[in-house]
């Protein structure tokens, strides 16, 4: 089949259409809406009061059965966690499914008040401290986050870890899941964005991270006119450690790559791994300037029939680095282009035209690139990529990277519609992509060893469901793993129009639940939520009974940084304040209702070192501490130790409280610090 060559003219055609379209459709959903609330059927098997409940709402049995299938009654658990980027805020959404209720919001990369994550916690601080300075060393304080990506044993989720980047700024962390909190971030040291983050490999071995914009590496100045000489791409594979729960710096490296743009990558499964798969856009290597009368970017990078599927030989590229076949830029070990050529670690497929998206099928024969300004999802086969390896090529990009001949090595293509972006994966045999101009996800079914899994033949178009609106990214019920579940699947639309209560100009994202646990064209939508913090991008869905989260740290005096109890823990009984010359150490215990030192006084000028334990062992029962004056502010779950230190520069009198409600008698959880005037006699202790 072949690829057309879209332009920009063509394109705003299509998509003025597209638009036209959607007003008539949604024109004459109003007006079926409106009918149906006017002649409004029973419910069979209802109750007289459901029966009133729904005509007085307008509900239609289908309205009904959707609200049956994600109503979780007080008390009862979700089936799945859903983990989502939280965009611009810097962080991860934690969604139950399927209730789509909001859980919790780990901090991340940005300050996070209620959790007291960057206001003033040692831990915490250092965390951001390690990677979170610009290459000025200013310290960052917004993040976009993108792609979480949960730790995998076998190509399956573990329930151990999870792993994020931030876009803007090339980082990665790492959070536990113990805990649900971050442990590590790190900053990569030759880029300065990573649209392409995260993705494990199998085994979690590697933590994958493609950059976005090409630079030259290091963070180094070159004009923009020496773009092909100076300019260049990466992907960087971070080393993990489970035992220590860690990257490993020392052990990652990245390959230098021409000066495309890399997006989003896929590891390989089965027989697939060891082989990393990531597209790219801006082949043309366009440079923008319409300031200078040069195209702009959207249409400079858009002009060719085809882009580079870039392919990874992973284990082998793990053998030229150990071997010591690097570069080092910034104390970081980059494999050259150059060599990355000649050791056969890189090649690249003809892909279509601006892909958002290279998805690996569960049992690893496949990999499915959709490309934005093509109708169809194309389907490679890893057998026949292999078999193209071998037999060699002929043909190189400009910069002698090998390419593959695309027939030898397309299995099919699948039209599907508009704006194809993102594809996962359920247990009966199909593959969802999202729409992105059609507003809808697609149903499709696979070929190989999926084949037998339906009835529906192999790479066709199955049934497509609406979605509101502009869909980006989708996610099911453990999707791109070695064994879907199916069941759900999370549509996450840009647009939220008119979906939800007005509430100015800026409006929510749009999470739509869909119902996939039917065949052919069985694929409602069942749930609305709107996310109102950021611009989620990605998500994965975990069985919940795989995470072994903690409800209170395992002893008391815990430090979550180190996942171990902290020797120097305050006591119960051992409470007191310590001077060394101007440095001051506060030994604090927290119990309902009651700090212990209530009264701590020091000197104007002294170095303060506090150390909190909360001695709980209930569920739930988290104390907060602030210092309002001071900008200090802390969650200490129980069992945890937290410390924090401050100069004592301004004298003067300072209560200190818990600022989370743990009691009838919280708001007598109190104390005062008193910084005695420098020149005033020498403070004494209680």
């Amino acid at each position: 089949m072949k690829l057309t060559r879209t332009t920009n003219r063509p394109f705003l055609f299509i998509t003025v259409l597209l638009l036209l379209a959607l007003v008539a459709v949604l024109a004459v959903a109003c007006r079926n809406q409106a009918e149906t609330a006017g002649s409004q059927p029973e419910i069979a098997g209802a109750t007289e009061d459901i029966n009133a409940i729904a005509a007085a709402r307008g509900l239609t049995p289908a309205d009904i059965a959707a609200a049956v299938k994600t109503y979780t009654p007080s008390g009862m658990h979700d089936e799945y966690y859903e983990f989502a980027s939280g965009g611009q805020s810097g962080q991860v959404y934690v969604i139950g499914i399927p209730s789509m209720r909001i859980l919790k919001q780990i901090a991340v990369f940005t300050p996070e008040p209620w959790q007291g994550f960057g206001y003033g916690e040692l831990g915490t601080m250092n965390v951001l401290a390690e990677g979170g300075l610009t290459p000025d060393g200013t310290p960052l304080t917004w993040a976009d986050t993108h792609h979480p990506a949960l730790s995998e044993t076998d190509g399956d989720y573990d329930g151990d870890f999870l792993f994020i980047n931030d876009k803007a700024n090339a980082r990665v962390a790492v959070i536990d899941l113990r805990d649900f909190d971050v442990k590590q971030i790190v900053k990569n040291p030759i880029t300065l964005s990573d649209h392409g983050g995260t993705f494990v490999t199998p085994d979690t071995d590697y933590i994958v991270e493609g950059g976005q914009y090409a630079m030259p590496l290091g963070f180094e100045y070159s004009s923009i006119e020496n773009y092909e000489d100076d300019y260049r791409g990466m992907i960087t594979f971070w080393k993990f450690n489970r035992e220590t729960g860690r990257i490993d710096k020392d052990q990652s490296f990245a390959i230098e790559l021409p000066p495309y743009w890399q997006d989003l990558c896929d590891s390989g499964k089965g027989p697939s791994e060891g082989w990393v798969f990531c597209n790219s856009i801006n082949t043309e290597m366009a440079t923008g300037g319409v300031e200078s009368g040069n195209p702009p970017f959207e249409s400079g990078a858009s002009q060719r029939d085809m882009d580079y599927l870039h392919v990874f030989n992973l284990d082998k590229a793990v053998e030229v680095a150990d071997a010591g076949n690097v570069e080092m830029i910034n104390d970081f070990r980059v494999i050259p282009l150059e060599t990355a050529i000649a050791e056969g670690l890189l090649y690249y497929v003809p892909e279509p035209k601006s892909p958002h998206g290279v998805d690996v099928t569960p049992d690893g024969e496949f990999m499915i690139v959709a490309g934005k300004l093509d109708p169809h999802v194309t389907v490679f086969s890893f057998d026949k990529l292999q078999a193209a390896i071998e037999a060699g090529t002929s043909e190189a990009d400009p910069f002698g990277v090998p390419v593959l001949n695309f027939d030898s090595v397309m299995e099919a293509q699948v039209e599907l519609g508009l704006g194809p972006l993102h594809t996962q994966f359920d247990d009966k045999g199909y593959a969802y992509t999202s729409l992105f101009l059609d507003s809808a996800v697609a149903r499709w079914s696979l070929g190989g060893s999926a084949d037998e899994k339906n009835d529906d033949p192999p790479w066709t178009l199955v049934t497509k469901t609406p979605v509101q609106y502009n869909i980006g990214h989708l996610t099911a019920a453990e999707g791109d793993t070695v064994s879907p579940d199916g069941k759900y699947l999370v549509a996450m639309n840009k647009w939220a129009v008119d979906r939800f209560l007005p509430v100015g100009p800026l409006l929510p994202q749009n999470f739509q639940l869909l119902d996939i646990s039917g065949t052919g064209t069985d694929m409602p939508v069942v749930y609305d939520m709107p996310l109102p913090d950021g611009e989620p991008h990605y998500g994965q869905i975990i069985k919940a009974d795989k995470i072994e989260a903690w409800e209170v740290y395992p002893e008391v005096g815990w430090d979550p940084h180190t996942q171990a109890v902290n020797p120097d823990a305050p006591k119960q009984g051992e409470e007191r304040v310590e001077r060394d010359g101007n440095e001051v150490h506060v030994y604090m215990t927290a119990i309902r209702s009651h700090y212990t030192p209530e009264h701590v006084e020091i000197q104007q000028g002294d170095h303060v070192v506090w150390h909190i334990t909360n001695v709980e062992r209930a569920v739930d029962a988290t104390h907060g501490f602030t210092i309002p004056a001071y900008n200090i502010h802390l969650s200490i779950e129980p069992g945890e130790t937290a410390s924090f230190e401050f100069d004592a520069k301004q004298s003067g009198v300072f209560s200190y409280y818990c600022t989370e409600f743990c009691s009838a008698l919280h708001l007598e959880m109190m104390g005062y610090m008193m910084i005695a005037p420098s020149d005033s006699a020498s403070a004494t202790t209680d």
